[in-house]
């Protein structure tokens, strides 16, 4: 069975095929999230969908405790490197590989960084797939996302200002179609969305067959 626990704001610790994968975790300094980054004890691979502080985050410091596989684009694996982190994977956009008996696909994010490009992750094992997106906005080769690789659970930012915002998320719904949809990138900061009520609203209008689940900050869903 997996399990997904929501972190706050991007941060997502899954645990699939028995191993524990860390996507985003900015920890310390986030406002609402659901632990330290010194808490954090076990790891198997980290994910980093770009370089920002929100979401590199605590990354490099986990994966120097834990020994954790760092996987991000290759400019920002390098830097992760050059910060003394020792297993260290450089992919770049389309690019796929399997670390510890999980499957990874990069995707790619409408965004900006500095380290590389911004993109998304869809990680596979026991035979289920969960898409991260990173910050993105929404955009049409979402449906190639849902053709290629059938994503079971999408894990989609909401709050605007900085990514989209409800409409375009619920449209990116409409697109990826997975079984079961998480919001995420919201409540976080004044400037994004407070909740996710408009979400569920639009998502239910434009793709009442995808299941919407609202996590609290450090609740678990497990599928």
């Amino acid at each position: 069975m997996g399990k997904i626990r929501w972190l706050g704001h991007a941060a997502f610790e899954i645990r699939l095929a028995d191993k524990v994968i860390l996507v985003d975790p900015f920890l310390d300094g986030n406002p609402v999230a659901a632990c330290k980054a010194s808490e954090i004890v076990e790891a198997d691979i980290v994910c980093v969908t770009h370089d920002h502080d929100d979401h590199l985050g605590d990354a490099i410091p986990i994966c120097r405790r834990t020994g954790a596989t760092f996987i991000a684009t290759y400019e920002l694996s390098v830097y992760a490197q050059q910060q003394n982190v020792r297993d260290v994977i450089g992919l770049n956009v389309g690019g796929a590989t399997e670390v510890r008996g999980i499957g990874i696909v990069v995707v790619q994010a409408f965004h900006t960084a500095t380290r590389g490009s911004p993109t998304g992750f869809i990680l596979y094992g026991e035979g289920k797939g969960i898409y991260h997106a990173g910050d993105t906005t929404v955009f049409r080769d979402m449906e190639l996302i849902r053709e290629l690789y059938r994503p079971n659970v999408a894990l989609l930012p909401i709050g605007g200002y900085y990514t989209m915002g409800s409409r375009e998320a619920a449209k990116a719904v409409e697109l990826l179609k997975p079984d079961v949809v998480i919001p995420m990138h919201y409540g976080t900061f004044p400037v994004l969305a407070s909740s996710a009520d408009e979400f569920v609203k639009l998502a239910k209008e434009r793709a009442p067959e995808v299941k919407v689940v609202v996590l609290g900050v450090g609740e678990t869903y497990e599928f």
